[in-house]
């Protein structure tokens, strides 16, 4: 490979909506926007959702294979041979499980060798459907064969898989990677929200990012709200993110039955997490599952003392910085919530900046985005 070879990179993912691994996709890209050496395409298998306009905007060609149900796979596949056949790219990188399955085979059909498989969850408990179970399984099989390398967003994500029959001997973790200049505190952005929603300057916020599902376990943070709010009356909870708006019935209900519905707001889906990360005191990640919690990193740029449930790789990223305490366990989720509360805001802060410091010294952006490129420029297993 000469020094004037443009690498060309495919991706391949289910969707483009705002979720962990679209996101990191994005800030992937994003990186090598003035990068002469790398030259990215996306190939969405359903629509181009909240990020493809944006990355057609940076000039990153974005293409929607328009998938409405698993009946159109077969369809859908051999629009991904025609666009990958006329694209002809050194590098297939492909994003869970559907976009493994599908880009692996037209990938391999075509002859790329330099095909990289993504895994970015690292529990299968929330696995959900049988179809999704047997894809699964095909590509524990596949991944013997199909992927050069097959990338990791967790040590518990490869070690999960690695018992459930994928190939070890071709599995590496990269984590997500931060750019803390591009994510921080926003002292005029925390005042702004918070004036509009009402807090007043001692009011404690406790805060979290995550769209509405089951794996993100909101029922349990409004019950450990509710034990802790009832213990402090300082104490109020922010949530943002999809579906998190009071058409929500049963996110209504669960407030309701805390006794102080008045002390939630509800901010639904927002663009400035940054901002919305700003205006809290106190930062929770209460799943029941994760890989890699991208929003934990985030909060930890922002410079926030954080409380998380003991999932995916939350205790590799936060250290000994904020609280960790077991998934579904809402007496220990609200008495982490009330200790975090009861700290001096000097003390509080303190956590903060040891969290960001962390970031900077081990999970920036750049160091992610050196190990991608070292799994670019080497086509050969």
């Amino acid at each position: 490979m000469t020094s004037k070879h443009r690498i060309k990179i495919a991706h391949v993912i289910v969707g483009l909506d705002v979720g962990g691994a679209e996101r990191f996709l994005y800030r992937l890209v994003e990186a090598h926007n003035a990068c002469p050496e790398f030259e990215h395409r996306v190939i969405s298998l359903t629509g181009k959702g909240v990020l493809g306009p944006r990355l057609e905007k940076m000039g990153v060609p974005v293409s929607a294979l328009n998938m409405r149900s698993v009946r159109d796979a077969p369809k859908v596949y051999f629009r991904l041979l025609a666009a990958l056949r006329n694209d002809r790219p050194d590098v297939l990188q492909c994003w869970m499980y559907y976009a493994d399955l599908l880009g692996g085979l037209a990938g391999r059909r075509l002859g790329i060798q330099n095909i990289l498989w993504g895994i970015r969850n690292s529990h299968f408990e929330s696995g959900g459907t049988r179809l999704k179970r047997l894809i699964r399984k095909i590509c524990a099989w596949g991944s013997h064969a199909i992927p050069r390398r097959i990338v990791c967003v967790a040590e518990s994500a490869r070690a999960v898989h690695a018992a459930a029959g994928y190939d070890p001997s071709r599995m590496q973790v990269i984590h997500n990677g931060y750019d803390p200049e591009q994510f921080r505190h926003s002292e005029s952005a925390r005042l702004t929200l918070r004036n509009q929603q009402g807090f007043a300057s001692d009011d404690v916020v406790i805060g979290s990012v995550g769209r509405y599902s089951a794996a993100k376990d909101h029922a349990s943070f409004i019950r450990a709200a509710g034990m802790a709010g009832r213990t402090d009356a300082r104490l109020r909870f922010l949530l943002v993110g999809r579906d998190l708006t009071m058409e929500n019935q049963a996110l209504v209900t669960l407030m309701d039955a805390t006794g102080f519905p008045e002390r939630f707001s509800l901010l639904g889906e927002r663009a400035d997490v940054a901002a919305c990360m700003s205006a809290m005191d106190i930062f929770c990640l209460h799943s029941r599952t994760e890989g890699f919690p991208n929003v934990l990193g985030e909060a930890m740029c922002i410079g926030l003392p954080c409380v998380t449930t003991d999932v995916g790789d939350a205790n590799v990223l936060l250290g000994e910085t904020g609280l960790i305490v077991p998934a579904d366990s809402t007496e220990r989720l609200a008495d982490a919530m009330t200790r975090m509360a009861q700290e001096e805001p000097l003390q509080r802060k303190e956590r903060g900046q040891q969290s960001r410091r962390r970031i900077e010294q081990f999970f920036t952006l750049r160091h992610a985005v050196d190990q991608f490129e070292m799994l670019y420029r080497r086509p050969q297993i």
